[in-house]
């Protein structure tokens, strides 16, 4: 069992919600499994000691906030990404991505001018704009109460799943670790990991794992770059390579060979055309470890939907518990992105260990409207999710916690990992690289 501390830092991240609990947790757990795993594969007698603190668990849920590249603060949110009003109410854009944004536009049917969209929305209910927009491939989502979420027949299917869906695909055999050094304690060595994700939750999943060791090859299409901040955000530790997976099948299979983990962050069934399901994947990699991340979830109505954290906050009562009666709110960070991450994270490291015992390759599966449903309440109920001892201290602000380097990208300032235990890595050890510069393979 790991020990673990906890450091409570009342206000490191306030809001109506009991965000910074369950924020906590997803870290604890993420750390706890890191532990165990690195415990295992090192052949240490005792797991090592787990600290979660409240300041570095804050400053990285703020990570894309508190990121500047050359002094230059990072754009969080496009001008046509907001809560505009309806004629009944209000409804929440995505438009960050230049194609979300064209489909907003021709759904709307107007220029790319904000007072022209302001004046489209405000003739339309919201549910009609949540259709429209839906049906021209865009992203926009009516704003619901809690209670509205819970009459929803998508509300209902996620309340039927775990927290985090886990199996087992095959009976593949155990799998045997390569022994590993222990200073510092990086339980992914040596291990390999496919990143087919997009904003936030993968790519933070990822990043953690790469800070623990794992070689983390991120593959993007090449005519849809990630978004510039974003990007520098999320890829430390990683190498960033385009693959057309229509064209470049065979280069795909290549990796696959030698891959440990795939990680995909697509809508569910996305990218099953080009064998990427979990059950495609193992058949052809005995032994992988398949996690995928969605919005909705793989389930329900809105199974095939595109979804954000804004969006999920959105359409779950979040935001109008996090409101007020003149205007919706939002979590004090986008709490479900980067808590989700972790449990991710956490859940491919617990797969290899008990590959390590079981054998089989296997799956596991996170959704943020299931994780927004779990903070909705009240952050309980996480069955074996890490618990431990707490201390008490004073929070002055994300100082501690942020650290500079230079990259090709530029001088950054950036969050450090929370994801911390005795012995283990306490900054990545490579920078971000220009998206898309390296090539498709494996070092």
């Amino acid at each position: 069992m790991t020990g673990i501390k906890f450091v409570v830092r009342e206000g490191a991240l306030q809001g109506r919600l009991p965000v910074q609990r369950p924020a906590r947790a997803c870290v604890g757990e993420c750390a706890s499994a890191a532990a165990e795993l690195g415990a295992r594969r090192a052949g240490l007698a005792e797991v090592p000691a787990v600290r979660v603190d409240d300041g570095a668990v804050a400053t990285a849920f703020l990570s894309e906030r508190h990121l500047s590249i050359d002094g230059r603060a990072p754009v969080s949110f496009a001008p046509l990404s907001r809560f505009w009003r309806t004629a009944d109410g209000w409804v929440r854009t995505h438009a960050n991505y230049p194609h979300h944004r064209a489909r907003l536009l021709d759904a709307l049917g107007v220029p790319e001018d904000p007072a022209a969209v302001e004046a489209a929305l405000a003739e339309r209910s919201a549910l009609d704009v949540e259709e429209a927009v839906y049906a021209a491939g865009g992203l926009a989502v009516a704003l619901r109460s809690p209670e509205e979420w819970a009459s929803h027949p998508q509300a209902a299917e996620v309340a039927k799943r775990p927290l985090v869906e886990r199996g087992r695909l095959d009976t593949a055999r155990a799998r045997t670790f390569e022994p590993i050094a222990t200073s510092p304690l990086l339980p992914m060595a040596g291990l390999r990991v496919l990143d087919l994700t997009r904003v936030l939750a993968g790519p933070v999943a990822t990043r953690t794992l790469a800070l623990l060791g794992a070689d983390v090859l991120r593959l993007d299409p090449p005519g849809l770059p990630e978004l510039p901040d974003q990007h520098a955000d999320t890829g430390f530790g990683k190498r960033s390579a385009t693959l057309d997976l229509a064209t470049g099948r065979e280069t795909f299979e290549e990796l696959l060979a030698e891959a440990d983990v795939v990680v995909t962050g697509y809508r569910p069934g996305a990218l099953d055309r080009f064998g990427l399901s979990a059950e495609a994947l193992a058949e052809r990699r005995p032994g992988v470890v398949v996690a995928q991340l969605s919005a909705w979830g793989a389930y329900g109505p809105w199974r095939e939907r595109r979804g954000f954290d804004s969006l999920v906050q959105a359409a779950t009562g979040i935001a109008v518990l996090e409101g007020s009666t003149e205007r919706p709110g939002a979590l004090p960070a986008q709490a479900l992105d980067h808590g989700t991450g972790y449990l991710l994270a956490a859940a491919v490291l617990r797969a290899l260990t008990e590959q390590s015992y079981e054998g089989g390759s296997r799956f596991v599966q996170l959704a943020l409207a299931r994780t927004a449903w779990w903070l909705t309440s009240g952050g309980d109920g996480m069955g074996g999710m890490a618990s431990g001892d707490t201390e008490s201290g004073p929070y002055d602000g994300p100082g501690p916690w942020l650290a500079e380097t230079d990259s090709g990208l530029g001088r950054l300032r950036y969050a450090l990992s929370p994801v911390a235990f005795e012995g283990g890595p306490v900054d990545w050890v490579r920078p971000p690289v220009p998206w898309g510069t390296d090539a498709a393979r494996w070092r």
